[in-house]
């Protein structure tokens, strides 16, 4: 009996422990749940991007847009935009006809393409399109070695679509071929250190890469006209204006970023001046930085440089989602105890793999389960933690494309446009093409930024024929040019 009672006060003494373990298991579940929301809470109020901000942050880039046009070449200026002066002289009207070959080098690849365009704003025709690796001999060589390996790649590549040419075409002294540059390209290419550093572009050295260029060309038996050398969102602006002669300004919204504009002339022989911003490295008091990004940039290849481009573009989103997750997975145990050390990779995740996850409609977010064992193998998460990621997803991805749509805003109301004229902006990049939730904020931001009685001047459209075909509508624009001014003298 003495045995029996012992047992029983020894089995209550378990219940009791056991339940006391609970509850404190339970308080200390609420504690992180608490500790998780308001982390967010606080990230989601330093990410907030109000109409009157994007309204401040617009204003601001107005007037760093007008410091860096007043300022010569020679002057300093408090302006963080280079706002680059193309040598395009001319953009095209709808009306070029014929068939143009175009190059997009970007990082370490060369896209090459030939298209027909048929004038009267006809849509582009037989369209072919071929990528070509830059192989590490090539880049390690001298900078003859890789134009001439550009030279002989684009030889082969009008070899063989020279069937594609017409009567006329084939017959025409020299093909005309349109040559564009995207971020980022391998820094030791020969391209790199005019295209996007220099103020002026008529500088000695961009029309001596473009002669070299040609004359590797000629010797393979190509006599071609090479047009242009320049940053591929002017080429998105060349493709925006064949199709529609409001189109005033081209945006790239991918891996990088930059804005292309149309300006009135005040002192030139063109009527217009095509003008490439450089607005990644655009900075404003007004701008939402938080800490997460105060680290990212000290920690970049680049500190205290393109600071804007590190808030919208597709390099760095998935970056900024990165380093808010690992916090919370230090402070509040968002994926167990223990932190899963490939959230400690640096850019590992990608901005596809950040979209999907943000934009997964199914039951209890499986997408972003699956993500989260691929990308940093987590491999198992509570439905509540998926919720709290694709959180994370929406508050950068929103902040990024509301502060991209207050740019596209600036550019209208520098150029004067936003109360009585129809502007046309194209918009080129995966970001825009492929992040749907990405776009909308974008459009949203506009909308809510001009309201209902001017939001419908500002059109923002997909550019037009995809990536790298710029590079044909600038060698159609320059073939043009140089066909009437021949004609006139």
């Amino acid at each position: 009996m003495k045995k029996e009672v012992v047992v029983i006060v020894s089995t209550s003494l378990v219940v009791v422990a056991v339940g006391a373990l609970i509850q404190r298991w339970k308080k200390w579940k609420e504690q992180q749940l608490r500790q998780t929301k308001n982390m967010i809470r606080k990230f989601a109020r330093e990410c907030a991007t109000p109409v009157t901000k994007l309204w401040h942050i617009a204003d601001d880039m107005v007037s760093s847009m007008e410091a860096s046009l007043a300022s010569s070449k020679n002057q300093t200026t408090n302006s963080t935009l280079n706002m680059i002066i193309s040598d395009v002289t001319s953009l095209p009207n709808g009306d070029e006809e014929g068939f143009f070959y175009g190059v997009n080098l970007q990082g370490r690849n060369m896209l090459m393409l030939c298209a027909r365009l048929g004038g009267k704003s006809k849509p582009i025709s037989g369209l072919h399109r071929e990528e070509i690796p830059v192989p590490n001999i090539v880049l390690t060589g001298s900078s003859q070695e890789k134009i001439d390996f550009v030279a002989t790649e684009i030889a082969k590549f009008v070899s063989a679509h020279a069937l594609a040419e017409n009567e006329e075409d084939a017959h025409t002294k020299k093909k005309k071929l349109g040559f564009t540059l995207s971020y980022p390209i391998d820094k030791s290419m020969p391209f790199t250190t005019t295209t996007f550093q220099q103020k002026n572009t008529k500088d000695p050295v961009r029309k001596g890469l473009m002669k070299d260029l040609s004359r590797a060309l000629k010797k393979h038996g190509k006599k071609m006209h090479v047009f242009a050398l320049v940053d591929d969102t002017i080429g998105g602006l060349a493709g925006g204006r064949y199709y529609n002669k409001d189109n005033v300004a081209a945006i790239t919204l991918g891996m990088s970023t930059n804005a292309a504009y149309v300006e009135p002339a005040q002192e030139s022989n063109s009527n217009e001046l095509i003008i490439s911003m450089e607005w990644g490295n655009f900075r404003s008091s007004h701008l939402p930085l938080t800490p997460f990004d105060t680290s990212l940039d000290a920690e970049s290849s680049n500190p205290g440089s393109g600071i804007f481009e590190k808030l919208i573009s597709g390099m760095y989103l998935g970056e900024i989602v990165r380093r808010v997750l690992l916090k919370m997975a230090q402070e509040t145990a968002l994926f167990g105890s223990n932190v899963p050390p490939k959230l400690l990779t640096p850019y590992s995740l990608r901005s596809p793999d950040m979209a999907a996850m943000h934009q997964d409609t199914s039951e209890d977010r499986e997408v972003v389960s699956e993500k989260l064992n691929e990308v940093f193998g987590i491999t198992s998460s509570s439905p509540m933690a998926r919720e709290f990621v694709a959180e994370v997803c929406d508050i950068v991805t929103e902040r990024g494309a509301r502060l991209a749509g207050a740019g596209i805003v600036s550019i209208i109301k520098k150029l004067g446009r936003i109360e009585n004229k129809k502007s046309v902006v194209i918009v080129e990049g995966g970001l825009y093409e492929h992040y749907r939730i990405f776009r909308n904020y974008l459009h949203s931001s506009v909308w809510e930024m001009l309201g209902n009685d001017l939001s419908d001047n500002v059109i923002i459209e997909h550019s037009h024929g995809g990536s790298g075909t710029g590079a044909l509508f600038l060698a159609a624009a320059a073939t043009y040019t140089h066909k009437n001014s021949s004609d006139s003298s």
